[in-house]
């Protein structure tokens, strides 16, 4: 049994797969099983991970049943100590995954370790150190468009990662549960850091865990296909997580920072994707809210709140996304 499972998804991205699985072939940590997850891809990529990477677990879907979903086909079938989910589009340094397990071994009570995931394109420039959420239910990369600082290598304590590139306890797994399979892609993964920190998980962010990333090369960030699932699983988001009675104080903040959002992809971007994604939540919500009750709890809603961070003005919520650039 390895230690380590890596979880790989895949949907016709067959021209990042060898410089990512090469990546992985060339890590100081051994003891580690990849899997690669295809979403019914169309573009070779199953053959081309048969004919090259015959070591690779590969479990082929029929179509396209998303990120969340896929991940957690590979999730429950290994039986490793550690889950490590990385996107195909990614490049590890050749420490990425010794220091992510240092890092689990040392805080016991941690569930998940952040990478820092850097884009590809701009190498010196922070794409995540971990995940933040505020108050108004709105998640974030922690230090994203901020300068690399080489010499930061302290691990720190943070919400939670971004699925991106982490290491998972599957303790912590087989507690809380995987990927909630509704999100389909995107905030799949703050979804779960924030089911972990209701059961008490930690979250650590280790520095020293390095990856170059494709930024939203399947998708294409600001594509209508992006944003309608955003909006959709913001709502639910919140609908599962926000602790009570909580809520009540903050959702006119909430309702006001999500329109202002919604109204600005209008009106300056001509894009009605997030209010039709809005709209797709909140047709479902009475069958979400049924997740809310089936969570584990064991922090308070005050200790749970302190964890979020305070409300920030809505010029500078904007500046958190500076450095996404959307393609064409």
């Amino acid at each position: 049994m390895a230690r380590v499972d890596i979880v790989i998804v895949n949907w016709n991205g067959l021209r990042y797969l060898q410089p990512c699985l090469d990546a992985l072939q060339a890590q100081t940590f051994r003891d580690y099983q990849v899997w690669i997850v295809d979403n019914g891809s169309i573009d070779g990529s199953p053959d081309f991970i048969r004919t090259h990477y015959p070591a690779v677990s590969l479990l082929c879907l029929s179509h396209n049943k998303g990120f969340a979903h896929a991940n957690n086909q590979a999730i429950q079938r290994g039986d490793s100590e550690f889950v490590a989910t990385l996107n195909n589009d990614t490049t590890a340094d050749p420490m990425w995954l010794q220091t992510l397990v240092n890092a689990l071994d040392a805080q016991p009570s941690a569930g998940v370790a952040a990478s820092k995931m850097l884009f590809a394109n701009r190498p010196t420039i922070i794409n995540t150190a971990g995940i933040n959420i505020d108050r108004m239910g709105i998640a974030w990369d922690r230090a994203g468009g901020s300068v690399d600082d080489i010499q930061d290598v302290t691990p720190l304590p943070v919400f939670g990662a971004s699925a991106g590139a982490a290491l998972y306890r599957r303790a912590m797994l087989n507690d809380i549960g995987v990927f909630d399979d509704d999100f389909f892609a995107y905030l799949e993964d703050v979804d779960l850091a924030w089911r972990a920190q209701w059961a008490g998980w930690q979250a650590v962010y280790v520095p020293a865990s390095r990856v170059m990333h494709h930024h939203s090369a399947t998708s294409g960030e600001g594509s209508p296909f992006k944003n309608r699932l955003l909006g959709r699983n913001k709502v639910w988001l919140i609908a599962k997580n926000y602790p009570l009675p909580y809520l009540w104080l903050y959702l006119p903040l909430i309702v006001f920072y999500d329109a202002a959002s919604v109204f600005y992809a209008v009106i300056a971007r001509r894009e009605c994707s997030p209010w039709l994604g809005r709209l797709d939540g909140l047709r479902r919500l009475p069958y979400v809210l049924r997740h809310r009750r089936a969570r584990i709890r064991r922090i308070g809603n005050s200790a749970m709140m302190r964890l979020l961070s305070p409300v920030d003005m809505p010029w500078r919520v904007l500046l958190r996304y500076r450095h996404l650039k959307p393609k064409g």
